[in-house]
């Protein structure tokens, strides 16, 4: 797959042998999404989430984010991952690569990112349940997106928890949403009298 655009834009990654071994974002899609993100991108972080081969963390890293994480539950991709991601390093940035179950990196994760991109395979059907999790765990910013892929024919809410649809972008059959908080977490903070 190319990547469409910044620091490494026309580089290609390798993707795993076989048919069905990977389902890549379309290349149309990824080129949409990452001309919204380009302005803002520079110096934040970024999640890949069911990262396949990297190539959307490679994107994030090629248009300026600097702190990038990626999961993928499958770890016979790991080999054509890792040699994808030490693209990164040309540019000075180390994507920080977890393997396994997105659910279970959810449930795990201490850290809050800028954006974070959901790409799950195409027949899963627990979309708003990983988007109510991310956003109940806070796993975003303030002014943090988050962003999925899905096919038309499984709509998403306008609203999940307290995540809130702040864009839609239609390619085809398929749709990228973009959640935000309905208004800023709020941070713990001891009142003294």
């Amino acid at each position: 797959m190319r990547i469409t655009g910044g620091k490494l834009k026309g580089r290609f990654t390798e993707t795993p042998y076989g048919k069905m071994a990977i389902r890549p974002a379309m290349d149309k899609m990824r080129e949409s999404v990452f001309a919204i993100l380009d302005p803002v991108l520079e110096g934040k972080s970024f999640l890949d989430l069911f990262s396949g081969s990297g190539t959307i963390a490679l994107e994030a890293v090629s248009h300026g984010a600097t702190d990038v994480s990626l999961c993928e539950m499958d770890k016979s991709k790991a080999k054509i991952v890792f040699q994808n991601v030490k693209m990164a390093e040309e540019v000075g940035v180390r994507i920080k690569c977890h393997f396994m179950a997105v659910e279970l990196y959810l449930k795990r994760c201490r850290e809050k990112y800028d954006y974070i991109f959901m790409d799950p395979p195409f027949p899963y059907k627990f979309r708003k349940e990983l988007i109510e999790t991310s956003g109940t765990r806070q796993m975003l910013k303030e002014n943090g997106r988050l962003m999925i892929h899905y096919p038309e024919e499984d709509a998403l809410p306008d609203e999940i928890g307290n995540l809130v649809l702040v864009d839609k972008r239609i390619y085809g059959r398929s749709i990228v949403n973009f959640y935000a908080y309905k208004t800023a977490p709020e941070e713990k903070t001891t009142e003294q009298n």
